[in-house]
């Protein structure tokens, strides 16, 4: 059983949702990325989602990009992000890692190559926003093949078939897009939300992430009603950005913490 895997049967038995913040890696420089990994965990986080920047990062919204323009401006790669994730391994075995990006850093590394490295370096799962289940059978294949989750989007739009698709591909869980359009915009319909959680995980056959719009404890506390999961990240980004740099791992923490109190209260568990 994959560390994701692990963490959500944990949770399930403790009748409790995963809590899933989202950093750029590099962002706002690199020696910032690991005391920030710390503070995600610290402060509740079950699984973290590590950006890996990229200059051309078409779901995301301005929030996310700004923070990838930073961290390619102190020179943050791919090879750098792995670096990143065997520092944090070797003091945290537990927390499932996820990078999420684009394909274009995995194809100028080598996808074989960076299969093997990801999972020698501790990545639990690997979600690539602009590669489509019927385009890389291969990878998601060589990914749960060295013991990585290849994890997939599904959004409001997807079809019977892509829900098909991605069923016969993924592991780990299912990062649902709330809302059309790119990170951080917006408004959450929640009652839609709760309409079409069931059937994707009927299909799928794994828990359900939603992500997307989620920007504090109340909208947090309804979308985790209804999903396994809640993904935040462009309110965590922001945080970073408008604090001094010294305060940013301190208000991170402090603002998860609110949303691990609102994830564990009563009216969710219930």
């Amino acid at each position: 059983m994959s560390r994701i895997a692990a963490t959500f049967e944990i949770l399930r038995k403790q009748g409790r949702k995963a809590l899933i913040p989202f950093i750029t890696a590099g962002d706002p420089d690199p020696d910032m990325t690991l005391p920030l990994l710390r503070a995600l965990v610290d402060s509740g986080a079950d699984i973290i989602e590590l950006g890996v920047p990229f200059s051309d990062p078409m779901a995301d919204g301005p929030t996310i990009q700004r923070a990838s323009e930073r961290a390619l401006r102190h020179g943050m790669s791919l090879r750098r992000v792995l670096d990143i994730v065997r520092t944090f391994r070797r003091e945290n075995q537990a927390t499932p890692l996820v990078l999420m990006g684009y394909a274009n850093p995995i194809e100028a590394y080598g996808s074989t190559e960076f299969v093997a490295d990801a999972q020698a370096a501790g990545v639990d799962g690997v979600l690539v926003v602009d590669y489509p289940p019927e385009e890389c059978v291969e990878f998601a294949t060589d990914l749960r093949r060295h013991q990585v989750d290849p994890i997939f989007l599904l959004a409001p739009t997807s079809t019977e078939q892509r829900c098909a698709d991605v069923a016969a591909l993924a592991s780990g869980y299912i990062y649902y897009v709330s809302l059309k359009g790119v990170t951080g915009s917006g408004n959450l319909d929640f009652a839609e939300v709760g309409r079409r959680i069931p059937g994707i995980r009927e299909k799928v056959g794994l828990p359900v992430g939603v992500g997307f719009g989620i920007r504090d404890a109340q909208s947090a506390r309804r979308i985790a009603a209804v999903a396994d999961a809640v993904i935040i990240g462009s309110r965590i980004i922001e945080e970073i950005e408008n604090s001094p740099r010294a305060e940013a791992t301190a208000r991170v923490g402090a603002f998860l913490r609110e949303i691990r109190a609102a994830l564990d209260s009563k009216e969710v568990k219930s």
